[in-house]
């Protein structure tokens, strides 16, 4: 094999522990980040669908006790509270369709159910009240029960993809060392093969060289021509001799 074609083939094998260890951190950085990613876009949005839902559901309660129990009679109250019911009713209902088509853990389906149940049943009072069609003892009989369920019905949808995001959050941990660890030992495994490379590979060059600069030695010796230059450079030596060789036969030549 030429010299050429083993330095070739020795830069080429440097170059792909290099491309492996690129390769292979590229794939497991990227995975982590799909997997980081996944966890906000699901989980999270179903965290702010349902704090929404909740600070709606507070101001629906405020405008619906406003205009029951009469505190409308200042210029422009009513309409303001009128304004106000309106403007969290589609608040609420934003969020709740939205919450409706990011359902992705185990029992979200069963609560946010339990929402749209509640919330129907709320409305209905709400509504009810509003239009003046109920009394006082209304408001603390079912409407207040239906707004305690409503909201609980919630929070149940909170707290089970916040337990999702915790969840989610240690496995993409343990993952993540994992992960190292298979980083460290694919980097330890090459940069051993990287040491034994460098090792080896100028040893071969070397070695090469130094066994034609002897031989070259050897047959200056047998020719009868003395070699007398102090180096350690096998390629000057070689040169020498292949100097002196020529000009002895150069001059018989002569």
């Amino acid at each position: 094999m030429i010299v050429k074609k083993k330095l070739s083939l020795g830069l080429g094998f440097l170059f792909l522990i290099i491309f492996v260890l690129v390769v292979f951190c590229s794939y497991y950085i990227g995975k982590l980040s799909q997997e980081s990613s996944n966890i906000l876009r699901d989980n999270y949005n179903s965290l702010v669908y349902s704090k929404n839902m909740i600070s709606s559901l507070e101001e629906f309660r405020t405008a619906v006790s406003t205009m029951t129990f009469g505190q409308t009679e200042a210029k422009g109250a009513s309409d303001y509270f009128g304004l106000l019911f309106e403007k969290e009713k589609s608040e609420f209902e934003k969020n709740l369709e939205a919450e409706n088509k990011n359902i992705t853990e185990i029992h979200e389906k069963e609560y946010v159910g339990r929402i749209n149940k509640n919330y129907d049943i709320f409305l209905r009072l709400a509504k009810q009240l509003r239009a003046g069609s109920g009394s006082n003892g209304l408001y603390f009989s079912e409407f207040q029960p239906a707004f305690e369920r409503l909201k609980q019905s919630i929070e149940q949808v909170y707290d089970v993809n916040m337990q999702a995001v915790v969840r989610k959050s240690e496995t993409t941990r343990r993952d993540s060392l994992r992960t190292n660890n298979y980083m460290a030992g694919i980097g330890a495994f090459c940069l051993i093969l990287a040491f034994a490379y460098f090792w080896y590979f100028p040893h071969f060059i070397a070695n090469s060289i130094a066994y034609l600069a002897e031989r070259m030695r050897q047959l200056l010796k047998k020719m009868g021509i003395s070699l007398d230059i102090q180096t350690h450079d096998e390629l000057l030596v070689m040169l020498q001799a292949i100097n002196l060789i020529e000009n002895k036969y150069s001059g018989k030549s002569g």
